[in-house]
Parts: C-alpha cells; structure tokens; sequence
C-alpha cells in the first residue's frame, strides 16, 4: 500500500510475481487520488487493494503481509527537520495507525500483518527489484519520505545496501516542486508541465545555481529552495505562462531552463559517484524525480553505466508495488522482473460490447481493426484507444492512449484543445521498435515506457512535426510484438502513409485521471470531438455514434 502523501495505490505481489497494481484515482476519477496534505493522510486506497485482492482470489485474511510504504519509527518532527509543516505530526499520527485503518477497511486482515517499509528503500525496491538485473545500482530521489529525500546503493541477491542518503530538508524534488509553485503551477502535481516548460528558455541562471545547488563528497548534496524571486517574479497561482511572452514571463521560462539544467547535472554527479563504488553495469532508478525523462536521457548518455531502468510509476504510486517486492525479498523469495506495466483493470471482449450496447452506441468488430484504425489515422481522424488492462504509472503506453497523425503540425495543437491543456506541452510519439532507430538516438532503444528523451534526426523533424518538441527532441514510446494489435495498427500506418510513427497522449481530459473503465471512455467520447473509439475488438465512428434519427448525416 502507499497512502501516506499522494497518489495512492496498491499492488499484489504471489510468490514473486507481480500480479496487479492501481491508483486508487482510477477508480475515484480524482487526479493523484487526494492533494499531499496531512488531513488527508487517513485516507487508503480501499477500492485499489480490494480490486487487488479480487485479482489474485484472495480475501485479506489469506495475506502473509501487508506492506506500508512509510515507517513513521524513522521520522523527526518537521522543525526539527528544517520543513515548514506545522500539521506534520497529524500525519506521523496517521502512519502510526494505518494497521488499525487498514483492519478496518479491509475486514478480515489482522493489524500484525501490517509491515512498515521506509519510502526510500519502498522506491527503490520498486526499480531495482522490478528490473531485468539481478544486480544492480540504485537510486531513489524524491520529495522526501521519514526524514530522507535520497538513497543510493546496490542490490544483489535481493538485499540492498545503501552506500549514500540525503537529510531533510535537503531536497531536488522539493525543490523542483517549489519552482513549480513560483511559476503558476499545481505543487506535487504539475512538475512535469515545468519539464516541458523549461525547453522553452535559456539557463542564463545556471551558474549561479551551481553555487547553490552541489553534491557533497559523502555521495549526497545540499540542495534547498532559494528565493526564486531573486530571478523571476512569481505567476499568479493557477496562471502560469504560455512560452513566448518577454518580460517577467521570459525570466520563468529561463529559470525553469536553469533549474532544470542543473538538476541534471547533479544527477549525474550522483550517479556517476555510486558507479565508481559500484562498478555495476546496470542503474536502476525510482521516486518521483526518476519521472524526469530528460534527465533520465543524460544518465544514460553521460554516465558509466551502461543500462538505466527506470520504474513506470516511479511517483509515489510506485512504492506500494516495491514496498511488497521488499517484503517478498525479505522472506526469501526472489522477484519476478516486471515486463509490463499493463498491470490494471481489464475486461474481456464480450464485457466491452456489452458496455456498447448498454449505452447504445453503435460499433463493429470489423476482421481488420487495424487496418480500419490506420485508414482512419491516415485520413486524420483522432482516435481514443482502449485496449487490454490499464497502465500502473502516469504514462499512456498504448492501453489508454489518444493518437493522431504525426505528420501534421496542427494536431499537436488540436490535441490540446481536446484535453483542455497548455499549448506549450508535448505529445509523445509511439514508433514501432524496428524503426525506432533510424529515426531516434539520443537515449535508449529499446524504449518502451516512454521514460527517456530522444533527439530526432533532422530528416524526419518535418515528417513528424507533430511528435517533435521544440527543442527537436521526442520522448518516445517503443512497440513490439508485446501489444500485437497496437503493432498492427503502427504497421498498417506505415504501409499507407511511409510513417511507423503515431503521436500519443494519454486518454483523459485536463484536471482528470487517465480513463480507466468502459463508462470512462464513453463519457469522454461523449463529450469531446474524438472521430474513432476503439474498445478492444470493436470500433465506433463518431458519424454513426451521434447520426441524427432517420440516418441522415
């Protein structure tokens, strides 16, 4: 379970094998589930860890454990600490007793079987244990957990050792979180607009944050938010900048390309310090700063280590699957790696076509579905994809996907007017692995996550003008024989247009989490100028969807 700051979620773990995670948002439809403050603390992802248990058919009596991904033994009171969190001990009071909350929620289970597991090892259990090596460097970097906000170290055999942590109220992710703030933006939640925001500027702030923000030789760093207004003036809450303006607007575009610049350097700094203690080939990495893709890129492109994996969910959702992967460790067990983060809810043919008829849509299962979706691409329809079981993580990867055709300019724009989004940010191309090459460098291929930036050859930054972000970079998404009707589709697209690329973003509109159900889908499509849905085998057309009585168009 993770519940104590944001995002909740929940994941089982039989006998090594990872065999469901969610986002309690999935089922309340409240983005991250609640906002990460200590009133909000008590609250569990009961419906996650019940939909959990019906997965593995499993009453909650029948668990060996139940993994909390916070051990309040190992927090200090937040002044002692340095953060300004006057309320923090209500929180701590809530860790303390979430065996009683989870008894409660979920009948059957005795509060002995609660097992507290500190964040940072619960993040970094999530990557290094999830990943493909069976060892491995790791490194966890968030906002903060107990009384931490870094780890670093190794694990082989399932044990890890940690070689590095970082003190509160030292932090990157705090402080990126409190840039997010200063420039208009949601804190904890829209870090990631402040990544694509950041490509808009110049990092002319670069060396004097260098001054600022440095790692230390114990293998940590000091790193506190300064006042940002030395530099730019802060937006208005809830009225950050579209990128192009001068004046006070052009200097948070600059900070934001400041910070950001020199957030990736430490992370190499960092990494490139745990390699020379480690001599591992293989960096795994967790928390919600591992979200960054950009940085994500320079490690693999400018560190030692020859492969980096990076968790899906690597937010704080995240922690409830490597808290359970600790726990699993820790009983002797070793981890089956993670191949997918398709690890939610699903439903079968006949339930979508059900859920069709019930809501009186008129759809086919047309033999070709792929063909029709790429004809339908081609023609420059934009289509929502639903297909197999939902990501565990933030990221669409083609189960809850909105495509369109790259090759238009345009859609990047049409598609934020669909979502209701800033203009300012990207959308993501999917590219089938065998030409993924010949198009990206820059970062690793495969790339199936879409956790990683890469450059686009100049060659083809005009015929895919609408997955290229300004600074001619892509944050691509890998697809092989694992998603066999999505590769199809990609397959068929190639055949019509010569393009083995799709822009992708994720299925949702602004403010909302990404759909999950067949009544989610249907209530966007419903309300947004989506032309095909695809649900599974079948698909409806907009035309026929909503023709007028008596079929007239």
């Amino acid at each position: 379970m993770n519940a104590l700051f944001h995002d909740p979620s929940a994941a089982l773990v039989v006998d090594g094998q990872i065999l469901a995670a969610a986002e309690e948002e999935r089922f309340t439809r409240r983005k991250h589930g609640k906002r990460p403050v200590p009133f909000a603390a008590w609250e569990l992802p009961e419906q996650a860890a019940r939909w959990c248990l019906e997965v593995g058919g499993l009453e909650p009596g029948d668990l060996d454990a139940v993994a909390y991904s916070f051990d309040p033994a190992l927090a200090r009171p937040s002044e002692e600490m340095g953060l300004p969190d006057p309320w923090d001990w209500l929180r701590l009071r809530y860790a303390e007793r979430a065996p009683w909350f989870l008894a409660t929620a979920l009948p059957g289970l005795s509060p002995d079987a609660v097992r507290f597991v500190p964040h940072e090892v619960a993040h970094a259990a999530s990557a290094a244990l999830a990943s493909p090596f069976e060892a491995c460097s790791v490194m966890s970097l968030d906002g903060r957990g107990e009384r931490s906000s870094f780890l670093a170290g190794r694990y082989a055999d399932g044990k890890l050792e940690t070689l590095a942590s970082q003190d509160l109220p030292h932090s990157l992710g705090l402080v990126y979180e409190s840039l997010t703030e200063h420039l208009g933006f949601l804190r904890s939640s829209d870090e990631y607009k402040v990544m694509a925001f950041a490509s808009y500027g110049r990092p002319r702030f670069l060396p004097e944050l260098r001054e600022l923000l440095r790692t230390t030789p114990d293998g940590g760093f000091e790193a506190e938010a300064p006042d940002w207004s030395r530099w730019a003036e802060p937006a208005v809450p809830g009225t950050a900048d579209e990128p192009g303006a001068g004046g006070p607007a052009r200097d948070r575009a600059d900070l934001a390309a400041s910070v950001q610049a020199r957030l990736e350097e430490l992370l190499v700094e960092l990494a490139t310090a745990l390699h020379a203690r480690t001599g591992d080939a293989a960096l795994t990495l967790a928390g919600g700063t591992a979200l960054n893709c950009v940085a994500n890129s320079r490690l693999w492109r400018e560190t030692p280590f020859e492969h980096v994996w990076v968790q899906p969910a690597a937010g704080d959702a995240g922690t409830a699957l490597g808290a359970a992967l600790q726990l699993t460790a820790e009983a002797g067990v070793v981890p089956r790696p993670m191949t997918s983060a398709a690890l939610g809810r699903s439903w079968s043919d006949d339930e979508l076509a059900r859920a069709l008829r019930t809501a009186r849509v008129p759809f086919t299962t047309p033999p070709d579905l792929p063909g029709q979706v790429a004809a339908a691409l081609a023609d420059d329809a934009m289509v929502a994809w639903f297909d197999g079981r939902s990501e565990f993580g933030p990221r669409a990867l083609g189960q809850r996907s909105l495509l369109a055709h790259p090759g238009h300019r345009a859609n990047t724009e049409r598609l934020n007017e669909v979502k209701g989004r800033e203009q300012f940010r990207p959308v993501a191309p999917m590219v089938l692995l065998e030409d993924a090459p010949e198009i990206f460098s820059g970062g690793p291929v495969p790339s199936p996550y879409m956790l990683f930036v890469h450059e686009v050859a100049p060659g083809w930054r005009d015929r895919i003008p609408a997955a290229v972000h300004v600074d001619g970079t892509a944050r691509v998404q890998t697809v092989d024989d694992s998603q066999p009707r999505l590769q199809a589709t990609l397959r068929a697209f190639r055949d019509r247009t010569g393009l083995p690329v799709v822009v992708n973003t994720s299925l949702n509109t602004a403010g909302r989490p990404m759909v999950d159900s067949p009544r989610d889908v249907l209530e966007l499509f419903g309300s947004t100028p989506v032309d095909v849905l695809v649900l599974g085998p079948h698909l409806v057309r907009r035309a026929d969807a909503f023709a007028p009585a008596g079929g007239a168009r």
